[in-house]
This record gives structure tokens, sequence and C-alpha cells, in this order.
């Protein structure tokens, strides 16, 4: 049976994954309704736990106290799910096809025009659909994986829903849903997933891939 995470562990997990989010962007990252969301950032905002910004963007953001919190509960949630080796293998499986959805993202972007890279224009419906089915074969590849954490700790079942969803946008002709940043669009979905794996498994991004 899968693990539940405890709702005050998702948020601050949320934030920790995000640096910074609205409320929106939090219920999406942790599954909570907005309106549960709202007492829980008020009980740890209480605690300096979590602080929130006004201005141009508006916010929530871990302290340095929350930061400390959250890693005490992530090791304690890891020691009672026991899914480590879990976790670490389909980490393992996902650096395989990392790169993969890297270099589709790059492709999404610019065009090869001889040797000259060109921001792609969209106007070439047929190199866009090509694109695109690179696209629904790596998720096809992801989604195994999102499923197998997924039956040791609950909370990333979402991961798999939310992928999708991106995808069948972009199919439906939401382009956006691609590669925008500030929506949940599927790189976007992707990097917070990756950097989830790297959070749960205390591996510093750019260290990744050393002995």
């Amino acid at each position: 049976m899968a693990h539940p995470s405890d709702p005050s562990f998702l948020v601050l997990h949320g934030l920790r994954l995000k640096g910074f989010a609205d409320d929106g962007a939090m219920s999406a990252t942790t599954g909570l309704p907005v309106e549960e969301l709202g007492g829980l950032l008020s009980d740890l905002a209480r605690d300096e736990l979590v602080l929130h910004r006004d201005g141009r963007v508006t916010g929530w953001a871990l302290t340095p106290a929350g930061r400390a919190r959250h890693a005490d509960m992530l090791e304690e949630e890891m020691e009672q799910s026991s899914a480590r080796d879990k976790v670490e293998t389909a980490y393992r499986r996902f650096l395989e096809i990392n790169r993969d959805l890297l270099t589709i993202c790059t492709d999404w972007q610019l065009r090869q025009a001889g040797s000259v890279s060109l921001p792609n224009d969209h106007s070439d419906a047929a190199y866009d659909s090509s694109v695109i089915g690179r696209l629904a074969e790596v998720d096809a590849s992801v989604g195994p994986i999102c499923e197998d954490l997924a039956s040791v700790l609950e909370r990333y079942g979402r991961y798999r829903d939310r992928l999708y969803t991106a995808l069948d946008k972009v199919r439906s002709g939401a382009h956006e849903w691609f590669t925008r940043p500030m929506i949940d669009s599927y790189h976007t979905v992707w990097f917070e997933f990756h950097e989830d794996l790297l959070v749960t498994l205390a591996i510093e991004r750019h260290r990744e891939g050393e002995a």
C-alpha cells in the first residue's frame, strides 16, 4: 500500500520544489484544494515555516526554518515508507529518458536551417506533428515510472495525470502547453518531477551524474 504524505509536508515539499508559488500552483503541485491549502499555509506561516510575499508577483516561499522542517519530515517519510530503493531505481530509469525529453523540447523551440538554429515559427504542421509524436513516445516511457513510484509514495501519483493532461492539450492544438513556463506545461511538470526525485534522494542538481 502506498504511503500517504502528511498534508503539511505536502505544502512544504511543494514549496521546496517550486521555490515560490501562488495558491493555484501549489494546489496543482500538492493535489490539495485551494480552500484546504489556505488553512495549512496560515498555520505554517504562524509557525514561521513559510512566508507570503506581495508585489508584482505574489505567492509563498519557505523560510530557513521551513526548509529545515521539510528536510526532517522528508527523512521521516522515507524511513516510514521504506521507499528509498524504489525511488532510486525510478530515478535511474528517469535519467535514461530525460535527455530525450530535453532534446525534444529544444526541437520544438528551434529548427535547423543548414548549420543554423532558428526559432520554430510552427508554420510547418508536419514538423510540429513529428515532434509531438516523439513527446508522446517519451510520455509512454515515463508513465510506468510514475506508476511504480505512486505504488510506494502517494504523492508521486499526480505526475502521471499532470504530464498526460499537458500532452493532451498540446495534441489538441494548445501548443503553449509544451514548454511554456509559469503554467503546468509538459516541460514545467517534467522539471518538477525531476526536482522531486533529486530532493527526495538528497542529490544536488549541479552534481547530478557524479559517481
